[in-house]
Formats: C-alpha cells, sequence, structure tokens
C-alpha cells in the first residue's frame, strides 16, 4: 500500500522530468549542437564568447590572494579523488557481477565539456575540467553507494535525508517490517536492468 510519503516522491519525480525538459530547451537557446560527441556553437555565438574571454594575466591579476593560496590544496585533492573513481569501479565491477546488478555507465556522470566554451580562458577551462571530473565522480560513487544500499538495505531512515539519491524515492518506510520483508526481493530484482531515467544524469 501505498504512503503519502510515496505519491510527493512520485511528483517530485515528475517534476524533476518536466526541468529536465527545460534544460534541454537551452541548447536552441544558446544556439549550439553536438557533433560526434562536441559541443559545437554557431560561429557568430562562438566569435563573440572569444570577444568576452580575459586573458590569464588579467584573470590572475583580478584573483583574489586566497583564491591563488588555496588553489594548490584544491588541486592537490586529484589525487585522492581519482584513486576514489578507480577503486570504486574496481568495486562495482567485481560486486555488482556478483549481485547481479546493473552496472553504472561512469560516462554518464562524468561530464567533461566546459573546456568548449571560447568565452573562459585556460586557466577557467582547467577549472572547469577539474570541476567536470571531480563532481562527477562524486555523482558516480553516490549512484554505485544508492544501489548497493537497494540491494542490502533499502529502509528510509527516520530522520530527513537532504537531498537524497534517486532510488532512495523507493526504498521501504522506516518500521515497515512486514514491506521490509515483502519488497526486499523485488527492490533487488529492479537492479538487475538499468533504473528509471528521473533517477540518472540526462545523456
Amino acid at each position: 500500500m501505498k504512503s503519502p510519503i510515496d505519491d510527493i516522491l512520485e511528483r517530485m519525480a515528475l517534476l524533476e522530468r518536466e526541468l529536465e525538459r527545460e534544460l534541454r530547451g537551452a541548447q536552441a537557446r544558446w544556439r549550439y549542437r553536438f557533433e560526434a560527441g562536441r559541443v559545437i556553437f554557431e560561429r557568430e555565438v562562438h566569435a563573440a564568447h572569444a570577444r568576452v574571454r580575459r586573458s590569464v594575466l588579467r584573470f590572475l591579476g583580478e584573483s583574489s590572494l586566497l583564491n591563488l593560496l588555496t588553489a594548490p590544496l584544491i588541486y592537490g585533492l586529484v589525487v585522492p579523488i581519482a584513486l576514489l573513481d578507480i577503486s570504486i569501479t574496481l568495486y562495482q565491477q567485481l560486486c555488482f557481477r556478483a549481485y547481479g546488478i546493473a552496472r553504472v555507465r561512469r560516462s554518464g556522470y562524468i561530464v567533461i565539456d566546459r573546456n568548449h566554451l571560447a568565452y573562459l580562458n585556460a586557466i577557467e577551462k582547467l577549472n572547469c575540467v577539474y570541476c567536470g571530473y571531480a563532481n562527477g565522480v562524486f555523482a558516480y560513487v553516490r549512484e554505485v553507494a544508492g544501489r548497493t544500499e537497494q540491494y542490502w538495505c533499502p529502509i528510509r531512515h527516520a530522520k530527513r535525508v537532504r537531498a537524497p539519491h534517486g532510488l532512495y524515492r523507493d526504498f521501504v518506510d522506516f518500521g515497515d517490517a512486514e514491506g521490509y520483508r515483502t519488497r526486499l526481493l523485488p527492490l533487488r530484482e529492479e537492479l538487475r536492468e538499468e533504473p528509471p531515467v528521473a533517477t540518472r544524469p540526462p545523456e
């Protein structure tokens, strides 16, 4: 039996899909297309972007001293992030195969495309590549962890969880012992296929 929470979560999923449609409309508005996986802006748009690009020297000159001093700390995190990326990939390749869980497509989460923007200088492009990689790894890890949680413990928490992963909405209510026993195997079975589009990042 569906609870009021289930109804709210279903409405949230519908809103997420509507938001995704609106975001796709930005492609026409900002006049770009995809060719062989690359983002291509119309020629006059690209030229307009290039005109507002700040030079590297100007960018550095306008940056705060604290930003410049903390940059090595930020970039130093690339090593543990890469190790996390490698570790979680190895984990899902081994464990998800053993559990019969559909593996997460890493390329759907780690998206690096902002380096095609002509209004960014070389440092800004490097920053965007790094942010795309780091945040993509975290999103990828979250999806792997979410599928693992659905397999082993698909129970909602008693306390409110901020921004839960997309699979959480289908978990069993906290305290619903009967629901847990009857839904555990079906929830595991769902993991054999890719989850619904609403739980995945846009293509």
